[in-house]
């Protein structure tokens, strides 16, 4: 099973750029940390399952190398996904976040846990809580899950996360890297939907560890989505990967670490090439006129 595993992402699939930007700017105080347009199809369904034209923007409080950021997955021409029941929330850390909120008066509601729970564009939800400092990050992940007990036995003996917590609703792993949970909460459903909206969790190992851990996961006769494959992106590091899926059918991914680190260097034009995308996107506008005239 794979050693020194560190977080990295989590992917969200977003019907409006300008909307959703704006939100993560404005609101989360993210920065872009790079952007990346594609006019076809991931191999490895980065984007879900469509052939089309997409665009990648990483998203969040700082490098990747450190921090747990966001990936906002564009497909041109899709408007809307069906949300399922798998996302419960990403929890930010963040007195200016927090702040930022309390003053704005924006949409949202203060929890008896002392957190502010507020929707993005596309009804995806977010914790905002207070921090003992100055810095900015986003803490923890929080998948509904049907079974408890087999999700824990997945992420703790299986990828070895670090057991942290538990109760009868809840289990909360940790990592070898990064102050970042994953919280597993107990659905009241029977079964969760993952419908067309669902996201995917990434996570870094050591290159040679890729082949191994697929090797693990089929002798075991657990779910491999995509058998370890090289993803190309033109200009930057070609990188190792293999997507799994838990006993619920989230989408873990794993890449090579090294190859990774590199591939995901912040990009000083990224706010430049991503507003320039959207500049150049003119189907805002054209579904706004369309809506006006119906």
């Amino acid at each position: 099973m794979p050693s020194n595993i560190r977080p990295l992402h989590f992917v969200f699939k977003i019907s409006s750029r300008t909307k959703t930007i704006e939100f993560y700017r404005n609101v989360l105080q993210m920065k872009i940390l790079r952007h990346e347009e594609f006019s076809e199809g991931c191999d490895a369904a980065c984007n879900g399952p469509y052939d089309g034209k997409w665009s990648k923007t990483m998203i969040g409080y700082g490098s990747e190398d450190s921090n747990f950021v966001i990936e906002l997955t564009y497909n041109y021409g899709i408007r809307s996904y069906e949300r399922g029941n798998d996302f419960n929330y990403l929890k930010v850390v963040s007195n200016s976040v927090f702040e930022n909120i309390a003053k704005k008066g924006l949409s949202s509601k203060l929890r008896s846990d002392g957190f502010y729970e507020i929707q993005d564009p596309d009804g995806y939800t977010f914790l905002v809580g207070k921090g003992n400092e100055s810095l900015n990050s986003i803490s923890a992940l929080s998948l509904f899950v049907t079974n408890l007990q087999n999700s824990k036995n997945y992420w703790n003996n299986v990828l070895r996360g670090k057991h942290n917590s538990e109760n009868s609703s809840r289990v909360v792993l940790g990592f070898d890297y990064l102050d970042f949970q994953l919280e597993l909460e107990k659905s009241t459903y029977e079964k969760i939907n993952h419908a067309k909206a669902y996201g995917r969790v990434a996570f870094s190992c050591p290159t040679e560890e890729l082949k191994p851990l697929q090797a693990e996961i089929e002798k075991n006769q657990l779910t491999v989505l995509t058998p370890y494959i090289q993803l190309d992106t033109p200009g930057k590091a070609t990188v190792s990967v293999v997507i799994l899926a838990d006993p619920d059918g989230h989408e873990i991914c794993f890449v090579g670490d090294k190859e990774f680190r590199e591939l995901s260097q912040m990009d000083p034009n990224g706010e430049k090439l991503l507003d320039d995308a959207i500049s150049e996107d003119k189907s805002d506008e054209w579904h706004e006129r369309k809506n006006k005239n119906k």
